[in-house]
């Protein structure tokens, strides 16, 4: 409920703005929280003249119901990540790339270039790519932690100690690997073997927060989070004696994109964006500010080049397989979407 009345805040403050935003030389711009340095919004509005206003989230499921309760034809792009630009698409809130309409489309890696998500990247380019995991507090823990007994079954020191976040996609995904089962089964007993392990799991976590999973480790109010690897590495530089697991159950990797929005009040100028964010100079600012790796050609000398060094970008041959979040069918998505809920009460 509180997410959900922070999102229809921000939704009815920006539609009350739309007609000021859509006004020649503004951008709109719907974005992960933390997640660009301010220094590369100030370039591109010296090199271009646009104006940038940003509204933040903190998961891929908040920006989803904040579009659907209205935030269309506020936004021009957000950035979702890869399961959510499917999704995003079949539920017609995307606006189509025409052919030659990016000047800088053959940046993108080949790797990246047609996504199953997003089929010859008619909808998005690509942003950061990454992992999510979890990282623990070696000042209170010394024990294995690669494996994912530590957020669902953890050992005394941990119990009680544990921030997950506040992210359905992640969490769930992460719990089909620690049982075992694949995502989106629609097999009762696995479901119900879901829902009991999670109820259970939650006896042994402190909170739910995305926007400051990193802060929570840094302060010592969290001996374990569930993390993205770039904070999980910040974390670390802003003095956190953690360290990332990567569970030989497995873990998730994901690829957030930049995509345009359906009725984008300002769609030449998110064009624009989109654009400069594929010169090789810029996305490398992002890397290095949320220390994610990109999926453009020619960063390399930009890069800071500790990034390559980074244990949360150096999985050992121990780590189980990268997942990325898959797609649900409504039928199965409708019971995960049950278990979440009851998980969150």
């Amino acid at each position: 409920m509180k997410n959900l009345m922070k999102i229809s805040t921000a939704a009815l403050a920006l539609s009350l703005g739309a007609t000021s935003a859509s006004a020649e030389g503004n951008l709109v711009l719907y974005h992960w929280f933390e997640y660009i340095p301010q220094e590369l919004l100030d370039k591109f509005t010296a090199e271009t003249g646009i104006n940038v206003t940003m509204d933040t989230y903190d998961s891929n499921e908040s920006m989803l119901a904040s579009l659907k309760a209205g935030a269309i034809g506020t936004y021009d792009l957000a950035v979702p990540g890869d399961y959510m630009v499917k999704i995003m698409a079949g539920e017609g809130l995307l606006d189509t790339i025409a052919d030659g309409e990016l000047a800088n489309k053959g940046n993108i890696a080949r790797e990246w270039a047609d996504p199953s998500f997003d089929r010859g990247r008619t909808h998005s380019i690509p942003y950061q790519w990454g992992s999510t995991s979890f990282a623990v507090n070696r000042d209170v823990y010394q024990g294995d932690i690669n494996t994912t007994d530590i957020l669902f079954n953890p050992p005394a020191e941990l119990a009680g100690k544990i921030n997950m976040l506040d992210s359905q996609g992640e969490v769930m995904a992460m719990a089909s690997l620690h049982l075992g089962m694949e995502q989106c089964s629609n097999d009762r007993t696995q479901l119900k073997d879901l829902n009991a392990m999670l109820t259970a799991a939650k006896a042994n976590w402190a909170s739910f927060n995305s926007d400051t999973a990193k802060e929570v480790l840094v302060s010592g109010d969290a001996a374990v989070g569930q993390i993205y690897d770039g904070f999980s590495a910040k974390a670390r530089e802003e003095g956190a004696n953690v360290e990332y697991a990567f569970p030989v159950q497995g873990y998730v990797v994901w690829m957030d994109n930049v995509v345009l929005l359906k009725d984008a009040p300002n769609r030449e100028n998110a064009l624009k964006f989109m654009d400069f964010l594929l010169e090789p100079e810029n996305i490398a600012a992002v890397s290095n500010y949320a220390r994610y790796a990109s999926g453009v050609n020619g960063v390399a000398d930009f890069v800071d080049p500790e990034l390559a060094k980074l244990p949360e970008g150096n999985p050992p041959v121990s780590a189980g397989a990268p997942v990325f979040i898959e797609v649900c069918n409504a039928e199965t998505q409708a019971v995960y979407d049950k278990i979440w809920t009851n998980l969150k009460k």
